[in-house]
């Protein structure tokens, strides 16, 4: 690094890798490591010393940020007990069916649920019956009285 970078870091420095001037800090949430190239080019660097543990603690939290929303709870409830078609999931839960399907679809996407195509219809199914032991028990922890 030149010596101009190193006393302080200019706006237009600052701005070059993306981070308000003065600013100093990782980006919040990745493993990576700013190494600045000259100083007005900064770059991030993936942290190849990310553990085991941080992977799986940060893919229990995308599993939760999936499960935040009532209505996917609800889905995944309902798929607990037996593959349904997305009109059963309507009926049970009195949502409206593009509701369903858009929920369904977030499921799918986090590889929680799997579909089964029926001619015209799909029948949904949890891919992992953990989700469902996951669900049912936040659901009891959430009715104890503290």
């Amino acid at each position: 690094m030149d010596a101009g970078h190193t006393r302080s870091r200019s706006a237009p420095a600052a701005r070059a890798c993306g981070r308000p001037a003065g600013s100093r800090s990782r980006p919040i949430g990745t493993a990576a490591a700013q190494r600045c190239i000259n100083r007005w080019v900064c770059v991030y660097i993936a942290d190849v010393s990310v553990s085991a543990q941080t992977k799986a603690f940060e893919a229990a939290g995308e599993l939760l940020k999936v499960l935040a929303a009532p209505a996917r709870l609800a889905i995944v409830m309902e798929l607990a007990d037996q593959p349904r078609f997305v009109h059963e999931l309507v009926e049970r839960l009195g949502m409206s069916q593009p509701l369903v399907s858009s929920h369904l679809r977030v499921l799918r996407g986090a590889r929680l649920v799997e579909v089964e195509r029926h001619g015209r219809g799909a029948a949904y199914s949890l891919a992992d019956q953990h989700v469902a032991h996951i669900v049912a028990d936040a659901v009891q922890h959430s009715k104890e009285e503290p």
